[in-house]
């Protein structure tokens, strides 16, 4: 595991030489803009996400750049952070701009799809994609990994345990926190998803799922989109330290024979809520869980 101060010292220096991700050049007020102006237009909302993903292209990749705030008792890293960005962190924020009219309805679309109910802290941040993050967010997406892998999809399943991954973290005070389980999900080997690339959808958010290790699904997130009738993977990655595209078929290349990552499970914007023009109102999440 690279450390943080190692990972700060490689942002700094890939950032002496990066242009600035175009988002965070933008003042709070004129994203604001931008939502209120987007969110007028006819546009589905994974149109919004290809939109506004874009955005974020160069931005330094920091595993540590998002927490619960200067007030929280163990991550106080910010809420929201333009300046950059980890793989979660990034899908989340394009999914909560691109279901947004506006600045504060964003934020705090962001926190509902970041947090347990939208309740900001520690014990009820979605830490595990397929455990609890995917669960949590069933008002957004669906898991489609059985859809698009057909008669190729696969089964796994890992024991999942906050109490560990808390007493991991030197927190003692374990109240609230869920209790152990073991889901099974389902995924698509890569040899699958070579085979049935064709059934991703512009706007599909991708988990790639661990080969082995017993007590987690997924290692990293990433968005699948098309343009111009390709299909490219934008990610914000420690591999490049950078947020980035890559084309579809040379990313399945790199890990058709990876020993340590298994394949890749599926989320798609439901298909109720993405429609032209459609808009979630921070208050609306409640009745839509």
């Amino acid at each position: 595991m690279i450390n943080k101060i190692l990972i700060v010292s490689m942002i700094a220096a890939i950032s002496m030489f990066a242009q600035p991700a175009e988002i965070t050049l933008m003042s709070n007020h004129q994203i604001d803009s931008i939502l209120t102006s987007v969110s007028a237009k006819n546009l589905t909302v994974t149109e919004r996400m290809k939109f506004y993903s874009k955005l974020f292209l160069d931005m330094p990749y920091d595993l540590t750049c998002a927490g619960e705030g200067p007030y929280a008792l163990y991550e106080t890293e910010p809420l929201l952070n333009f300046d950059s960005t980890n793989c979660m962190v990034f899908c989340e924020h394009v999914l909560a701009l691109s279901i947004s009219d506006s600045w504060d309805n964003f934020f705090n679309n962001l926190q509902q799809i970041r947090y347990k109910d939208g309740i900001i802290g520690m014990r009820t941040r979605n830490h595990y994609t397929m455990a609890d993050w995917m669960p949590e967010n069933k008002w957004l997406l669906d898991d489609v990994s059985a859809k698009v892998g057909e008669e190729l999809t696969e089964r796994m399943t890992r024991k999942i345990s906050h109490k560990k991954f808390f007493e991991d973290k030197g927190i003692t005070d374990l109240r609230y926190v869920k209790e152990d389980r073991e889901p099974t999900i389902d995924y698509l080997p890569f040899t699958a998803l070579k085979e049935k690339v064709n059934n991703l959808k512009s706007g599909d958010v991708l988990a790639l799922l661990f080969a082995k290790l017993d007590n987690i699904f997924a290692a990293h997130m990433l968005m699948y989109f098309e343009e111009d009738g390709k299909g490219f993977i934008r990610e914000s990655a420690m591999s490049k330290m950078s947020t980035f595209d890559t084309p579809i078929k040379e990313w399945i290349e790199k890990y058709i024979n990876s020993k340590r990552y298994a394949g890749v499970a599926v989320m798609r914007v439901k298909t109720e809520i993405n429609q032209p023009g459609k808009i979630i109102l921070p208050w609306e999440i409640a009745g839509l869980r």
